[in-house]
């Protein structure tokens, strides 16, 4: 081979041998023991001599392994003829591009799981927590709000319905939000502390002004459906703190 050291005469050494065709010694082994690549036999010096052939041969399996071609399939193709090579190789194409979709689906799938909130509820309902985030609200009270919803929408998807528009029109007003930021923050608070007094008289004023009489039907009804599907997800779920806690023990007092 042009351009081998002085003991090309003799042949390539394993390390020469991998070197010149692009891979590692471990590789070359490893192709010896899956029976691809013949071991010659060692000379008196004890070292194993190869040749250029093997050169070329052990280019030609690294350039179909890079290809994606399994190695068991490798040594049929060495041995095959021109056509019946060109045959195999479409055939493993057609196998790969299957993987390939296989795979463009798997990761479709997971860009809906990470997408999370639009996997479990409705487009709907994803959008409006999404309105929650870009209003600064906390992602422990968005989660919980998600999972609330997948209950509500599981359990009584009409009432749902209703009160995700009531819930979406509340949220257009700012003093509601406001009072909804300042809920989200008081989750951390004291349960002494003198703040949620006050977080909870705006609440009720803000609920008074918005529920005249002749609101109380079908609305009335989804916060009906709503408190004992809270109460079902209270439970499962630990979502509440001392202070949101201390925050419905004010709202009961006030009623």
């Amino acid at each position: 081979m042009h351009g081998v050291d002085g003991d090309s005469a003799k042949g390539l050494t394993i390390g020469q041998l991998a070197a010149y065709a692009g891979v590692t010694i471990k590789a070359v082994r490893h192709y010896h023991r899956r029976g691809l690549l013949p071991e010659p036999p060692r000379d008196t010096s004890g070292y194993r001599r190869y040749t250029a052939e093997d050169a070329i041969v052990l280019v030609k399996i690294r350039t179909l392994a890079e290809a994606g071609v399994p190695l068991a399939r490798i040594g049929s193709l060495l041995a095959a003829e021109p056509e019946e090579f060109a045959a195999r190789i479409g055939e493993i194409d057609r196998k790969l591009q299957q993987r390939v979709e296989a795979l463009h689906r798997t990761r479709e799938r997971l860009a809906h799981l990470s997408a999370g909130d639009r996997l479990f509820v409705s487009e709907e309902v994803a959008d409006f927590l999404d309105r929650l985030r870009q209003f600064g609200v906390s992602q422990r009270t968005v989660q919980m709000e998600r999972d609330l919803w997948i209950l509500m929408q599981s359990i009584a998807p009409a009432e749902a319905a209703v009160w995700l528009a009531d819930k979406r029109e509340a949220l257009a007003d700012a003093e509601f939000r406001a009072i909804y930021l300042e809920y989200d923050s008081a989750f951390g608070w004291p349960p002494d502390d003198s703040r949620l007094e006050g977080l909870a008289e705006r609440g009720r004023r803000w609920l008074t002004r918005r529920l005249a009489p002749s609101e109380v039907g079908e609305r009335g009804a989804a916060r009906s459906t709503n408190q004992s599907v809270a109460r079902l997800f209270a439970t499962s779920s630990g979502a509440s703190s001392p202070a949101w806690d201390r925050l419905a023990e004010i709202a009961r007092r006030t009623r």
